[in-house]
């Protein structure tokens, strides 16, 4: 029988969801048993090279780029699943959401207590992916499936949501696994 697909990314977040998914310890064999990685700084493959059952989300969008994948992934995978705070409401990185873009970008390249920046621009090459407007939570884009909260979310919530998904059972996560208090 062929092993499901999953793939990951992180967009605008900290990394912190994939450290959680790592954190599953040895049950990570168990979890190669049922799935192949394709697309994921996991196994460093950077595109899609098949359809996928699962793509996990860490990160909201900020820029151009992290929009660009998220919808990528919408294409590429049958169930999507924001994880963690940044994915499911914006996070830490949305607290920027309450200032204009604008102010940001003078205090970041022109204007804040410790910039030196003696050309007086704020950076604009076209390699840089243009920031957008607002941070948002990955459902505002592209059509989620299921949302892990949590920052990150433990180790048993990935593990139970995601072997929940791969064996056609129902996700079914006890109040113990998402409860932050």
């Amino acid at each position: 029988m062929a092993k499901a697909k999953v793939a990951t990314t992180s967009l605008c977040g900290c990394f912190g969801c994939h450290m959680s998914l790592l954190d599953i310890d040895d049950r990570i064999l168990k979890l190669v048993e049922l799935v192949d990685f394709n697309k994921s700084p996991i196994n460093d493959i950077k595109e899609f090279t098949e359809r996928c059952t699962v793509g996990l989300i860490e990160g909201g969008c900020c820029n151009e780029e992290n929009v660009r994948v998220l919808r990528d992934f919408r294409k590429h995978c049958d169930i999507l699943i924001s994880v963690g705070d940044c994915a499911t409401m914006g996070g830490i990185p949305a607290m920027r959401n309450t200032i204009p873009l604008k102010e940001c970008l003078d205090e970041a390249y022109l204007n804040g207590p410790t910039v030196h920046n003696p050309s007086g621009q704020i950076p604009n090459d076209p390699e840089i992916p243009l920031l957008l407007n607002r941070v948002y939570p990955c459902h505002e884009v592209v059509k989620i499936d299921y949302h892990l909260p949590g920052c990150p979310p433990s180790a048993d919530t990935l593990w139970e949501a995601l072997v929940a998904l791969l064996t056609d059972k129902p996700v079914a996560l006890p109040y113990e696994l998402i409860k932050y208090d």
